[in-house]
């Protein structure tokens, strides 16, 4: 395999600082996951980009990863970096290292990543989700780091907030494989909905994220709810909205009419002299929740349409018995 210019992939300069590395991680992850990213070649570029991170974030992986990269880039047959006894040549001539050293040096990082995972004993936490624990050991520094925290999207019904569900949901991540090498690999997990939650709100399912380095814990995933489209019902917050169909008599004379909730059908008193667009609230009939939210219904007042005599004759009967101009504020006569 060719050799890879692990700071060009992540886009930083040789001198860059971890946290530098660690942002230009984060934000080239949200980028190329397939889970997100639309882009064809996201799934080679994410792998390219943990390979690159999985490097240059640990110092002892980053020391000896420069001191390959200058022996290539001198192009003078220069000798293995101490400590190294995978025995490897640098080619002279071409400028650069062959598909096999680069090769030894990537299954050396790997075998000596999980040497050290099976070696560290258990470390701090870091405070946030790209921090890390050093330890001193005879060799010199180790250190462990928690992975990254994973976020995604599901989508639930309206429905499933009222009840409260378990959904199952595929997800593709990176995983570590028994050689501690990444790979991206599909999981299923059993997500618990919560009676009573909005849309927007974030579920987490705590060690789901980006697997940790040297025995690290993993990080989190956070899911965010999305509510799919409902034909009745639209959501905000914990108050529920929809519009609730009336006839002309109903809004002229008022009455009772049955209207649907999430709860079930319940009586609905409509006031004498409704308007196109008025609003009623039913307390408590929204999202549950402490307190539950409200369901807001707004008038929508349908004409039967003039297809048959009765109703034809029905209408002119209307207009006979209530001659009234609705356009008499706009001065005009008729």
């Amino acid at each position: 395999m060719e050799f890879k210019d692990y700071y060009k992939i992540l886009g930083v300069p040789r001198d860059a600082s971890q946290d530098d590395i660690r942002k230009a991680y984060r934000k080239l992850a949200r980028q190329y996951h397939p889970d997100v990213s639309k882009e064809k070649d996201a799934e080679s570029r994410m792998r390219e980009v943990n390979e690159a991170n999985d490097v240059l974030r640990d110092a002892e992986k980053r020391a000896e990863y420069d001191a390959l990269a200058a022996g290539v880039s001198g192009g003078n047959g220069a000798a293995p970096p101490p400590g190294w006894d995978r025995g490897f040549e640098f080619s002279g001539a071409g400028g650069g290292a062959g598909d096999a050293d680069f090769q030894d040096f990537l299954n050396g990082m790997f075998r000596q990543a999980a040497r050290k995972r099976q070696g560290f004993a258990d470390g701090q936490r870091g405070h946030d989700s790209g921090g890390y624990t050093s330890n001193a050991s005879g060799a010199g520094q180790t250190f462990r780091m928690r992975g990254e925290d994973h976020h995604a999207e599901i989508e639930i019904s309206i429905a499933d907030s009222v009840t409260g569900v378990t959904r199952e949901l595929s997800l593709r991540s990176v995983q570590l494989d028994a050689q501690g090498r990444p790979f991206m690999g599909t999981r299923t997990l059993s997500v618990k909905i919560p009676t009573g939650i909005r849309e927007g709100q974030m579920i987490r399912l705590a060690g789901q994220g980006m697997p940790g380095e040297g025995g690290g814990e993993a990080g989190d995933l956070f899911l965010t709810v999305k509510f799919a489209p409902h034909p009745v019902f639209q959501a905000e917050g914990r108050d529920l909205r929809m519009q609730l169909p009336i006839t002309p008599w109903e809004a002229a004379l008022g009455g009772k009419v049955n209207a649907p909730t999430l709860q079930g059908e319940v009586e609905v008193n409509i006031p004498a002299g409704s308007k196109q667009g008025s609003k009623l609230r039913l307390r408590g009939k929204g999202l549950p929740g402490d307190p539950a939210g409200d369901l807001y219904l707004t008038l929508d007042i349908v004409w039967p349409p003039a297809d048959n005599d009765a109703t034809r004759a029905a209408y002119q009967q209307l207009a006979s018995a209530a001659p009234f101009n609705p356009r008499r504020h706009l001065g005009v006569q008729s």
